[in-house]
């Protein structure tokens, strides 16, 4: 029986520059695609569109925004999702009062700067919070992640903003999930931390959960080969699960 197909989701203004480093383990044996969310503004959209260009059954990893757009997927045709990766992410919407208030500011923030000053400025900015501590001298690694972002444009920015504003509650979602999951997340993680990832687990009946060390948000580009190793692990069970 072929193996399904893996369908890999980005997360804000990211591209297929998150998961290449992953490929030399993770596609020897199987399909692989990196969507591109285009110019949608939800992320409901960002699933509906997935969904239009995805073949009948798959598999599904998503980063950070992306692992969002993964649990919208589920919420409108799990069916068709035969195993869930989940990483660097989070499942709550916007909190309301003060907190929601300051995330809401310092995402328009980075907006405005991406807007008067460029996207790669605003990237340099939003880099120095999203990578381990050590990685920020690491000009070859800041270097890809700043040119991931300039790839795309200070509008594409506000739409998947918009989407993550307007994020819905993902709790009921990831309560439903009846496939193999992996929750996945750099220990150093300081935008999703360790405990959000803890609680996902908690919430969803099959998950595994596997915190990778001397990683930030951005863990696939960070340590490829630990968070490959647990995919492996993941795709393994989701092969027996579909034997």
């Amino acid at each position: 029986m072929s193996a399904l197909p893996l369908i890999l989701v980005p997360g804000l203004m990211c591209d297929h520059t998150v998961w290449e480093p992953l490929f030399p383990q993770i596609n020897a044996s199987r399909v692989c695609t990196v969507v591109d969310h285009g110019d949608a503004n939800s992320l409901e959209q960002m699933a509906i569109q997935l969904l239009r260009d995805a073949p009948p059954k798959f598999l599904l990893a998503g980063h950070s925004m992306g692992a969002r757009v993964v649990l919208e997927v589920l919420r409108l045709m799990p069916e068709r999702v035969g195993g869930v990766a989940l990483l660097d992410t989070g499942y709550l919407p916007k909190s309301s009062g003060l907190a929601g208030e300051e995330e809401v500011r310092k995402r328009f923030n980075l907006l405005q700067m991406a807007q008067e000053k460029g996207v790669r400025a605003m990237a340099r900015e939003w880099v120095q919070g999203m990578v381990h501590l050590d990685r920020l001298t690491d000009q070859a690694l800041i270097e890809r992640i700043l040119n991931m972002f300039e790839r795309k444009n200070a509008d594409i920015f506000a739409k998947q903003i918009n989407a993550l504003i307007h994020r819905p509650d993902g709790t009921d979602v990831l309560k439903s999930i009846q496939v193999p999951t992996l929750i996945l997340c750099g220990r150093q993680d300081t935008w999703s931390p360790p405990s959000q990832h803890e609680a996902m687990q908690q919430l969803t009946p099959h998950a595994t959960l596997a915190v990778v060390d001397a990683a930030g948000h951005m863990a696939p580009m960070e340590r490829p080969r630990e968070v490959a190793d647990a995919m492996l692990l993941w795709l393994s069970e989701c092969a027996l699960r579909k034997a």
